[in-house]
């Protein structure tokens, strides 16, 4: 009794701690636009980060952020993470949309740095603790022609990784994932835009897949992206094709439009799937999840509004037997990043993560990037996302044009006929 009175003298009167500022850095240190939000308090020297990164539309959320939700959090205590994340999102009535996704998720990942920095502690350890001690990873081989894509996917293999993405080109068209082949094929487009025909890249894919698992043998686990590139139709026997070759995953054979069309995959073959990576709505992955109709869901966190909702995706999946696989490419922040793994590691339905490498000037600006060893990321030790930002080597990697001058937007590829494809 005593010692807990003393506990009570010693915490009465200890006010939570208060939203004094909410700032955005954006810097762009491998080509790709990153955005975090840093969340000040008033307590000194307690602060937090988060991955706000829509890379497309970059220059729309740091006014999202500073013009709208700044001034609605300003004085708010940072320990109410779920009734502010609540609040954010029916701020702006019309809902789901990318660009205030990333906005809050930027706000929520900083809350939860700070309450690991409160605690003392990195965030696994606030939301119940590992079940793992690392995270397995994949990674990205790709090659003009054949011969290229196993030479890189040999590179990857030999540095301890266990799982590879395969992407092959398809000559004189621009495949995704991959530099195109050699143009020894030569097509007549009615246009002067970069060119796709779904048939020949499937026709490309299917040859590759049987390439690999001759020179890379059965124990490799092979992935593959589709990424929405061809009808409906074609996906089902696309997926129905493949399911020969034993791959770990096919990711986005469908767009989010033609989500329905899973069910007929489902019934046609037992190829694994993946999807989630362009969803910002529940609309879209919940009926996927209970109907048992994908084996990974791989959303983006920051598209999705940051840790809180992942979390309970990932819990929501765990249910229905889905495993996780988020969407881990060059544009999400080491901040995301250490977010996806954070959640990887307290996760008991984790499949997989998706690995990019940190380059020196994003190691210069985001100290303690997630360390990858023998195929493996390790969260860190350190208190919150234990990652600090170096503002002044942000400055010096500004935003650019971004590729083809279009700010950071895609770019519009196109049929022989000049229908624009979905990407």
């Amino acid at each position: 009794m005593k010692a807990e009175q003393e506990v009570a003298r010693a915490t009465r009167g200890m006010s939570s701690p208060k939203i004094r500022d909410i700032s955005v850095i954006e810097c762009e240190p491998a080509g790709v636009r990153l955005t975090v939000v840093k969340i000040t308090t008033d307590q000194d020297g307690l602060y937090g980060y988060g991955c706000a990164t829509f890379t497309q539309r970059a220059d729309l959320v740091k006014p999202a952020v500073e013009k709208y939700l700044k001034p609605f959090l300003l004085g708010k205590t940072t320990d109410r993470i779920e009734d502010i994340w609540q609040a954010c999102y029916d701020s702006s009535y019309w809902k789901n949309g990318p660009v205030l996704n990333n906005a809050i998720s930027g706000i929520d990942q900083a809350l939860w740095d700070i309450k690991g920095r409160q605690a003392g502690m990195p965030v696994y350890q606030l939301l119940g603790g590992k079940v793992r001690e690392a995270v397995d990873t994949y990674a990205h081989a790709d090659g003009a022609e054949y011969a290229d894509v196993v030479a890189s996917a040999k590179r990857y293999i030999d540095q301890g990784f266990r799982n590879v993405r395969v992407q092959i080109g398809v000559p004189g068209m621009a495949g995704y994932g991959s530099a195109r082949g050699n143009a020894t094929t030569h097509y007549k487009p009615l246009h002067d835009k970069p060119l796709f025909e779904p048939l020949a890249y499937i026709r490309r894919a299917l040859k590759l897949f049987e390439v690999c698992r001759q020179e890379l043998g059965e124990e490799v686990n092979l992935l593959h992206d589709m990424h929405e590139r061809v009808s409906p139709n074609q996906a089902v026997q696309f997926c129905k094709d493949v399911e020969k070759f034993k791959l770990f995953f096919v990711e986005d054979p469908l767009s989010p439009e033609d989500i329905a069309y899973f069910k007929q995959i489902r019934e046609n073959c037992a190829t694994p799937l993946a999807m989630g990576e362009l969803f910002n709505s529940p609309h879209e992955w919940q009926p996927l999840i209970e109907g048992r109709l994908i084996d990974y869901i791989r959303c983006h966190l920051s598209q999705v509004g940051g840790l809180s909702p992942a979390r309970k995706i990932a819990i929501l999946a765990e249910q229905y037997g889905v495993k996780t696989a988020w969407h881990g490419p060059g544009d999400v922040s080491p901040v995301g990043h250490m977010a996806q793994i954070t959640l990887d590691i307290v996760s008991p339905n984790f499949g997989i993560q998706e690995y990019s490498p940190f380059n020196e000037r994003s190691q210069a600006i985001f100290h303690g990037c997630p360390q990858m060893k023998d195929g493996y990321l390790w969260v860190n030790e350190a208190p919150g996302w234990g990652i600090e930002v170096d503002e002044k080597e942000a400055a010096k990697s500004p935003f650019t044009s971004g590729r083809n001058g279009l700010n950071g937007g895609w770019g519009e590829i196109r049929r022989l006929d000049g229908t624009v494809i979905k990407q």
